[in-house]
């Protein structure tokens, strides 16, 4: 059986009434077999019981018989009956791309995970081999939060009369922050990223660098000075000069101390904002009860360790970004995925228009949040072979907003598991995932996209299996492997190794 075929209701109770039927009969001939030897034991000869005995043999072989042949009919059946059930590749994707978002409100009211509900033994074997102390990361992922944005309060305080960047407070993105993770508590980093303003008489401008075929998604962040005669108790950088803002002990600015030429400097400014860091924590009341270290592994961010007094720890990395327009898409300080990225270069980042999605739909679906522990049960299978825990988050994502929410329950989460697979699997026959963001029409309102991506071609993440046969044949084989291992962690216990 495949992992993502299902029975209905209606045919697991024709089966049970089967195999009820069955055992009562096998249970009468055996009565009447003991009743008919007790019987010839008492009238026949000896050498006739003998005989006797020996065809009751033949008896009991004649039951087992017929037993298993009826369960191989029945088999053969349920085959045909999967064969049946099993879409095509082809309507499958085009399925998942037909939005169906008016769910019935009585079919909510029965998936809401409120009332008793009666569960298969595949979701009890999911729900069993899929625990994940949400609760508990979640509460940790707030109290991370809480303490940079302290963090950042102090910082604020520090920065109030110069000219450097102004540190916004921090949003937390990634994985934790969303409610899933693909690793084990000890190895979570928890991500918050800082949004930068311009400081006053300054202004951002973001220059867009196309490094490939793609649409443009590194950029130049020049900076540039404004004329601010007009503005009490403030210098001109513009028309008075540096040697007089000396003077005035206004200065180092962040065109002096951050910028490489005119543009804003990735390296600088994590190596300014680490030693602010350090200065900072001090005055924090968390310093009494942690042991904070600034970790020297990262050239683009802040990667901090943090240990109690329990020896418990804690990484926190944090990044920087500068906002595009008005919207929830940022240009960051990660790692384009290059080795030799200059330092002047910024990434545009989807982070916080992500965790925004999984917090609108951890509004929406039922209790359990049983989507998110879909994701993380098929991102934890995922070592050695070429998938990303974000391919299968695009997935999920695509089909949290092409599916009704009420399907995300307990009493289904097999079947949703079955649908991210065969999603996937279609995918990888077409060889196209679409990004997420780019062209979705049934993007939720509370996430804010620049206009450009509701017109754009949407990206596909599989375009490195387009011009290339043979890793186009090795993602399919590592896709049965995933599929093979999803199978036998859910009913073989496999994810408690």
């Amino acid at each position: 059986m495949k992992v993502h075929e299902e029975l209905d209701g209606a045919t697991s109770d024709n089966m049970r009434e089967h195999e009820m039927e069955i055992n009562q009969e096998m249970t009468r001939m055996m009565e009447e077999m003991e009743r008919r030897s007790r019987v010839q034991s008492s009238v026949v000869p000896l050498v006739l019981q003998e005989w006797l005995e020996g065809h009751s043999i033949l008896a009991w072989e004649a039951v087992l018989f017929a037993a298993i042949a009826a369960g191989l009919i029945l088999l053969f059946w349920l085959c045909w009956w999967f064969r049946e059930r099993t879409p095509e590749p082809d309507s499958i994707c085009t399925t998942y791309e037909t939005s169906d978002m008016d769910a019935d409100n009585e079919e909510e009211k029965e998936s809401d995970g409120k009332g008793p509900v009666e569960v298969e033994e595949g979701d009890r074997i999911f729900v069993r081999h899929t625990k994940w102390p949400l609760q508990k990361m979640l509460s940790k992922s707030e109290m991370v939060k809480q303490l940079v944005d302290n963090l950042v309060q102090v910082m604020q305080g520090q920065l109030s009369n110069s000219f450097m960047p102004l540190l916004q407070p921090p949003i937390g993105v990634g994985s934790t922050f969303e409610g899933w993770s693909p690793y084990e508590a000890d190895d979570v980093i928890y991500h918050l990223l800082v949004p930068l303003k311009p400081p006053p008489g300054h202004d951002f401008h973001l220059q867009w660098v196309n490094r490939g075929p793609r649409p443009a998604r590194d950029a130049l962040i020049r900076v540039e000075v404004q004329c601010s005669c007009g503005v009490p108790n403030m210098p001109c950088f513009v028309h008075r000069n540096r040697k007089h803002l000396k003077r005035m002990k206004q200065v180092p600015s962040i065109l002096d101390s951050l910028c490489t030429g005119s543009y804003l400097d990735v390296e600088k400014l994590a190596e300014w904002f680490q030693c602010l860091v350090k200065k900072a924590w001090v005055a924090l009341p968390q310093a009494r009860r942690y042991e904070m270290k600034v970790l020297p592994y990262s050239q683009r961010s802040c990667l901090m360790k943090l240990k109690r007094a329990s020896r418990t720890t804690s990484l926190i990395e944090i990044l920087f970004g500068v906002q595009q327009e008005d919207s929830d898409i940022f240009l960051s300080s990660q790692n384009a995925g290059d080795s030799d990225t200059p330092s002047t270069l910024w990434t545009k980042s989807y982070l916080v228009a992500e965790v925004k999605f999984f917090s609108h739909m951890a509004k929406k679906v039922p209790q359990g949040r049983y989507h998110l522990k879909c994701l993380r049960l098929c991102t934890s299978v995922l070592e050695d072979t070429n998938f990303t825990p974000y391919i299968f988050k695009t997935v999920v994502m695509h089909l949290l907003n092409t599916k009704p929410v009420s399907g995300w329950c307990r009493q289904e989460c097999i079947m949703r598991l079955a649908d991210i697979l065969r999603y996937l699997h279609c995918c990888l026959q077409h060889r196209k995932l679409n990004f997420f963001f780019f062209g979705n029409a049934e993007m939720p309102q509370e996430i804010i996209l620049p206009p450009d991506f509701h017109t754009s071609e949407p990206h596909n993440l599989l375009q490195h299996l387009v011009q290339s046969p043979a890793a186009h044949a090795k993602a399919l084989r590592q896709f049965e492997e995933i599929q093979e291992e999803l199978m036998n962690r859910l009913y073989y216990g496999g994810l408690n190794r």
